[in-house]
């Protein structure tokens, strides 16, 4: 049994953000082809996520000092403890399904604030001598994202920033295997939206089906 980590950033309803709808879709169709597995849905809107401040970095200085965590404010200790549970959940998942809507070429921020959360030197990266290495080998994702414009081709292509961010950004951290279901061009070209989300939901759909089989090595 794998688990998968479900984690939206929109603070909308399925009803009004074709992201969410194409990934209900998706999960759906997921949890029809392998019911086994455990879902965990994460809403960013609706999550404790600590930014990296003033508190994290001196939290994470007295501990690197190796002061215990009860010399630690109460701010700082509240702040580290869930940048800490966080991280676990991430690198404790099989896989996992970003949904995000593209804003201003990029994503929304509290996506941003997510994975500052998780990118974190020696649990999900490490340095060496020759580099980077990730640490979180043997994962596979997905990123359904919607865009109003169309930026697979043509010149915006180079301005598309969030879903070229989220493959980057797990690469970086071992996760090489990653999708993307993309549902684009309903702003610019209204008249075909509900088509454009058909085939996006399609798409979603067969792609969970590959996800739900594609089996994760033992840990």
């Amino acid at each position: 049994m794998a688990k998968v980590l479900y984690i939206t950033a929109n603070p909308k309803t399925p009803e009004e953000s074709i992201s969410l709808a194409v990934g209900e879709e998706f999960l759906k169709a997921y949890k029809e082809e392998n019911p086994n597995d455990e879902v965990v849905h994460i809403d960013l809107y609706k999550k404790d996520l600590p930014y990296i401040d003033t508190d994290v970095f001196q939290g994470w200085g007295k501990l690197q000092q190796g002061k215990g965590y009860e010399e630690l404010s109460d701010d700082e200790k509240d702040k580290v403890s869930r940048i800490n549970e966080l991280t676990d959940q991430f690198i404790e998942a099989d896989k996992y399904v970003f949904v995000t809507p593209l804003w201003n070429f990029s994503f929304p921020p509290r996506v941003k604030a997510y994975i500052d959360n998780i990118a974190i030197a020696g649990k999900t990266f490490k340095y060496t001598a020759e580099g980077p290495v990730g640490l979180l080998e043997d994962k596979k994702a997905i990123h359904i994202q919607a865009r109003g414009g169309i930026y697979s081709e043509g010149p915006a292509k180079e301005m598309e920033m969030g879903d070229r961010y989220i493959k980057q950004v797990l690469a970086f951290m071992g996760v090489t295997d990653v999708e993307s279901v993309i549902a684009e061009g309903m702003a610019q070209n209204p008249e075909k939206s509900e088509e454009i989300k058909a085939e996006a939901i399609e798409n979603a759909k067969e792609t969970a089906k590959r996800f739900a089989k594609d089996a994760v090595k033992a840990q």
